[in-house]
């Protein structure tokens, strides 16, 4: 019986391929072009194919070796991007398949206690396809070990396009190169699954990965890419957009200048919402009916960080630390909100810095914004060095979730939490802008 059900569930997969709309209008015409030559890749075998493109190892002794050995791969790096031949955009697109549905063994890993599949392990896999994509658009026309590391600089935006996944469905996931800097690339990323004889849309994924030297020490040139036809110029010019935003959002960061005027109103109007009328004190600080003083709606976590969750460069997985900053965020949504609640949307999740093995991790969710049934979810990620005391942050996650029921307002109380919450309102009224 299950291996009748694989063969139907196959055959139905490979003939509907072609005629699928996966998440994006302009890929739309360019996936059966790009679907020619691809083999079956199963997601379970995607970290596999990577440790072979860079020569690592699933031994601890024998990878340490391997990395010590990739220095003199540094000889292969082009001096500039010139060197490098021109790639399209269907040189790095890759199909794989996440077979839950007809291969039950996959489905206890990824199985919540609600019955649904866990996205943090949807991050990971989707953390490691970015990856391969990227080492598909600079692989070389050699065999070989590739002389580039290639690893996560942010993820831009991940649009929820439906919340519900089943746990039972065969899932699949789709993507390409996009957009091309001179050591950046940007890969766009579909998942689907199957469900009621058809592939319906999933999510929309936008990573930003950087080119690094076989030490991880320096940038390192990719090749360029020539879009091919409209669909094409529209997906690498909302590339360029994007970057473009980003360094807008950075520049207006609440970290380096002040908020707006409008702002401002806002950060006032919550201030005298929370005056005690008896005493009209700046001390004395009252919480507004319905509300959660932000300070009360914080979840934090310890992970000490082993060689188990390492990547195919000897730090630790990203889609690691993805997967275990959404999970805190998403606890906190329900704890802060009471219900069960739905992930909207992922953005503008930054790398500042890699976590090495043995590291402590500190991470600290914070509800920062809400609005009706929304919760906006900060967390921040550090790690702490137990010799000197010292902490730094490593990365910064931002989450939206959606609660079945109006959830109490957050009230910032201190000048540091209202930053947080123009910050938080910045992300949701983004999210809310582009669904």
């Amino acid at each position: 019986m299950l291996s009748s059900r694989f063969r139907l569930v196959r055959t139905a997969s490979s003939l509907t391929t072609r005629a699928l709309c996966l998440g994006s209008a302009a890929l739309q015409g360019k996936a059966p072009d790009m679907i020619e030559g691809n083999s079956y890749l199963l997601v379970t075998n995607v970290r596999n194919r990577l440790r072979e493109l860079v020569g690592a190892s699933t031994n601890w002794s024998d990878h340490q070796q391997a990395m010590a050995e990739r220095v003199s791969l540094s000889s292969q790096l082009a001096r500039s991007q010139d060197e490098l031949p021109v790639r399209r955009m269907k040189d790095s697109y890759i199909e794989a398949h996440l077979p839950l549905g007809s291969q039950p063994h996959l489905r206890e890993k990824y199985l919540t206690y609600h019955n649904s599949v866990r996205f943090g392990r949807i991050l990971e896999d989707l953390d490691s396809l970015a990856v391969l994509i990227c080492y598909s658009h600079t692989k070389r026309e050699a065999q070989g070990r590739s002389p580039l590391s290639i690893v996560t600089a942010l993820v831009d935006k991940i649009d929820m396009r439906k919340h519900i996944i089943y746990p039972d469905c065969d899932i699949k996931f789709t993507g390409h190169v996009t957009w091309v800097g001179k050591t950046s690339i940007e890969a766009k990323m579909h998942m689907s699954q199957f469900h009621d004889g058809a592939y319906s849309p999933v999510l929309d994924a936008t990573f930003v990965m950087v080119a690094r030297d076989p030490e991880n020490k320096r940038a390192a040139f990719v090749h360029p890419l020539k879009p091919e036809g409209p669909e094409e110029e529209k997906l690498f010019q909302e590339g360029e957009a994007n970057k473009m935003r980003r360094v807008e959002l950075s520049t207006a960061s609440l970290l380096k200048v002040a908020p707006t005027a409008e702002e401002r109103k806002i950060v006032h109007s919550l201030f005298l919402n929370t005056l005690d009328s008896q005493t009209v004190s700046f001390r004395s600080r009252l919480l507004p009916p319905g509300s959660v003083w932000m300070e009360d709606a914080k979840l934090k976590g310890l992970e000490i960080c082993h060689p188990q969750e390492r990547n195919i460069f000897n730090r630790i997985f990203g889609g690691f630390l993805m997967r275990k900053a959404y999970e805190l965020g998403w606890a906190n949504a329900l704890a802060y909100g009471g219900c069960r609640p739905s992930l909207v949307a992922v953005d503008d999740i930054l790398f500042q810095k890699p976590v090495e093995i043995g590291s402590l991790l500190l991470l600290s969710s914070q509800v920062c914004y809400t609005q009706d049934r929304y919760i906006q979810v900060r967390v921040h990620t550090e790690v702490l060095d137990p010799l000197t005391r010292q902490h730094n942050t490593t990365n910064v996650f931002h989450f939206t979730f959606s609660s079945p029921e109006e959830v109490p307002a957050v009230m910032p109380k201190s000048y540091g939490e209202s930053m947080l919450y123009l910050d938080g309102k910045r992300h949701f009224d983004l999210t809310m802008s582009s669904q």
